[in-house]
């Protein structure tokens, strides 16, 4: 049983008796507990296998930030690699993909994942699971299919994304093809995190914003879809960055929770998703004013979402060098302002 359920009331649309609140990477660099495990091994891609310190960092901001949920510490590309895609971590740089997508015979050396090749990842929410004791809820997720395609094509992060996007132009069947495949291996994926205990499932879609609308529709938004038609054991939260355009399309959706980010209007997402719950969005770089600056942007954010179902969190994740002070200081705020 869980002793604190308020984000998952709060997906489902009921009344709390105040808003539910955690970050987008609160296990993270923010905190000198996680730079102490991450130092001690040869890097990034070992603390995710490695399933007991993976649940330590899952853990930490439970314990130092008093957040309202924990989300399992992984990232979004472990499914290129089950499908026979690697990458590498690079210190201050990012994600690197040593090969990439470039042609229809590099889709055909690829397989849809096999859950069990991503066995670190369950094992890591079980002992977190234990380890919480009903805390707090766990959360589950995973990239969504155009921001995973995005890394596999153009092989890291990018300005312009336009190797992915000019094949949606010169090649669109080959990017369904892909993008088929990576929506299965991400359905097995996401089913296997539910049944090891993670309790809601958040879809993060980094690069949505790049995409022209129409764009949008058909290469992102119909894969989201199916992800969330697919999954029906536990609330799913989609976090779109930069498509606020696609906000009215977000409203067929068969997911209880949008995330906004900081550019997006809490007012007109009211409007335009009447029943789903809303998920944001303070801007990342508030954290870097003054408590009472903090808590008079916390102030107007939850005023913007008003009496809507609200799960309170910054518009996109903390950055790595903000104080954890600051950190606990919106936390508490959140808390405090909101209870009615």
């Amino acid at each position: 049983m869980l002793k604190n359920d308020l984000i998952l009331r709060a997906a489902r649309g009921e009344k709390t008796e105040r808003t539910p609140v955690w970050l987008m990477r609160q296990a993270g660099r923010i905190l000198p507990e996680y730079r102490a495990v991450r130092n001690s091994l040869s890097g990034f891609k070992e603390l995710v296998e490695t399933p007991e310190l993976a649940a330590e960092v899952t853990i930490q901001p439970v314990d130092l930030l008093g957040v309202d949920a924990a989300i399992i510490f992984s990232d979004i590309l472990v499914i290129p690699e089950a499908m026979g895609l690697t990458y590498e971590m690079v210190e201050k740089k990012g994600p690197h993909f040593p090969k990439t997508v470039k042609a229809t015979s590099d889709i055909d050396a690829l397989k849809v994942a096999d859950p069990a090749d991503l066995g670190y990842v369950y094992e890591a929410i079980q002992i977190t699971k234990k380890e919480l004791s009903g805390r707090v809820p766990l959360i589950g997720f995973a990239g969504a299919p155009w921001t995973i395609f995005s890394y596999m094509i153009e092989g890291g992060g990018s300005k312009t994304f336009s190797q992915a996007r000019r094949l949606l132009y010169s090649e669109p069947a080959m990017a369904d093809r892909l993008l088929d495949m990576i929506t299965e291996s991400t359905i097995g994926y996401l089913k296997q995190q539910v049944q090891a205990g993670a309790d809601m499932l958040q879809v993060f879609d980094s690069w949505a914003g790049v995409l022209p609308p129409e764009h949008y529709s058909r290469f992102s938004l119909k894969y989201i879809s199916k992800i969330c038609d697919a999954i029906t054991e536990v609330p799913i939260t989609v976090f779109a960055k930069g498509a606020w355009w696609a906000l009215s399309e977000m409203n067929d959706l068969k997911c209880r929770t949008v995330g906004l980010d900081w550019n997006m209007n809490p007012q007109e997402a009211r409007e335009i998703l009447p029943n789903k719950t809303l998920q944001g969005n303070l801007d990342p770089c508030a954290l870097y004013g003054s408590n009472d600056l903090i808590k008079e942007e916390t102030k107007k954010m939850l005023a913007a979402f008003g009496d809507h179902p609200h799960i309170a969190n910054l518009g996109h994740g903390v950055y790595p060098d903000t104080d954890p002070d600051k950190v606990k200081y919106f936390i508490q705020s959140v808390k405090e302002l909101s209870a009615h």
